[in-house]
């Protein structure tokens, strides 16, 4: 998902409303985490894809952001943030039978065609309770993707991605977040490899063209094997595979969220160095830079004793939460999974009475978040940690991951 439509950073730039914020708001790093929503485009198609599924918008300094820590996505993302799709080349016979692809070919095609093309436009992403849109201009430099995200809704705020490096500019209280945004490494290297297990849980079809932003596009339904993650329709422009619309589909077929372009330039005379000139422009600007620190679940003191079916850690950060006002600090972690669409992250931390208030379930869009009050008795002393669940996956896969997450004996 990391530059499919819309990096997972980008994504995560839109969101206002994403209820992965408010179940992790205790993480004041001012910055999103990785997985948790990529929704810019965080609709969801997850990591893979280029943080499509993130293209969900993801607020400003929403601390839950599915797909790397600083944000996600997006963008999701985008990607995705948003957070990602799939889609199908054109047929150049015009009256030849269409060449047959798997997913992993679908998927391959999307994700090169973001890398390889500039374009601008304006992007909207959408669900039953809330509506978010951005104008964006991306523009690949080499090894270098450069994106600009800026908030046509919501609170002013400027998003610039050049590669893993992201930084967000909110003027109205002069402060920048700058952060790096780990690759998942997931895709398309994943593809590439034997161990893939995509085509194990996802299959995909082509169900027609359609025109969206003006475009002639493929498109193409990602159907689950199980009842574990959601489906997605992905638009794909027919003559470069870039994806211009994406569905995220609950279990039942209907649309949770999404994701689409209404105003789009292919080939778009964007600039690199201009926008790279603007990423740079800090001054006047406090300048805010999350401590995070690269760790293993299992040296904080975690595992997951029952895996989930289809879905590989891919990192894990901790970063410090400030308890009130005082200077006492703990460690919160971030545990991320995917299965190389859709992205869970776990976080953990000590249980503050004062923040932590109401544990259960809460959603809106394709987003998902549930928080769990855990106790460990050790030999001498009972410790309570807060568990959140974050991801655009069903209810019952975040409720099978915090389940099966407990202390290292």
């Amino acid at each position: 998902m990391d530059d499919f439509l819309i990096s997972p950073a980008t994504m995560a730039s839109l969101d206002p409303d994403n209820p992965a914020a408010g179940a992790t708001s205790s993480l004041k790093a001012g910055g999103r985490l990785p997985l948790a929503r990529r929704r810019l485009a965080s609709a969801t198609l997850g990591l893979a894809l280029a943080g499509l599924p993130v293209l969900a918008l993801a607020g400003g300094n929403s601390n839950a952001a599915v797909g790397g820590i600083g944000n996600a996505s997006a963008n999701a993302a985008a990607g995705a943030n948003a957070s990602s799709a799939v889609l199908a080349a054109a047929n150049p016979a015009g009256d030849a039978k269409p060449t047959e692809r798997n997913i992993s070919d679908w998927l391959m095609r999307m994700h090169e065609a973001s890398r390889n093309r500039a374009y601008l436009g304006v992007f909207v992403v959408s669900s039953s309770s809330s509506m978010a849109s951005a104008k964006i201009w991306h523009v690949c430099d080499g090894e270098q993707q450069i994106e600009r995200v800026e908030n046509l809704t919501g609170a002013p705020r400027s998003t610039f991605r050049r590669n893993d490096e992201v930084i967000t500019f909110h003027p109205e209280s002069k402060t920048a977040l700058a952060e790096k945004r780990e690759s998942m490494g997931l895709f398309p290297n994943l593809l590439k490899t034997q161990n893939s297990s995509i085509e194990q849980f996802y299959a995909a079809r082509q169900t027609g063209v359609e025109r969206v932003a003006g475009f002639e596009a493929d498109v193409v339904q990602l159907v689950p094997k199980d009842g574990l993650r959601f489906g997605y329709r992905v638009w794909s422009e027919k003559k470069s595979g870039l994806v211009v619309k994406l569905q995220t589909l609950d279990t039942d077929g209907r649309v949770l969220e999404q994701a689409a372009f209404s105003e789009l330039q292919l080939d778009a005379n964007v600039s690199a160095s201009k926008l790279t000139q603007m990423m740079g422009a800090t001054e006047g600007y406090k300048v805010e830079r999350p401590d995070l620190v690269k760790t293993t679940a299992l040296a904080e003191g975690w595992m997951l004793k029952t895996p989930v079916a289809g879905f590989r850690p891919m990192s894990c950060y901790k970063r410090v939460v400030v308890k009130g006002d005082g200077p006492q600090a703990e460690s919160a972690m971030q545990w991320i999974f995917s299965d190389g669409l859709a992205s869970v992250s776990l976080f953990a931390e000590i249980f503050d009475r004062q923040r932590h208030l109401k544990e259960g379930l809460a959603g809106t869009g394709a987003t998902q978040s549930l928080t769990y009050r855990l106790t460990e008795k050790a030999a001498d002393k009972t410790i309570d940690w807060w568990l959140t669940a974050v991801g655009e996956v069903p209810a019952q896969t975040l409720t099978s991951f915090v389940q099966g997450l407990e202390r290292k004996k």
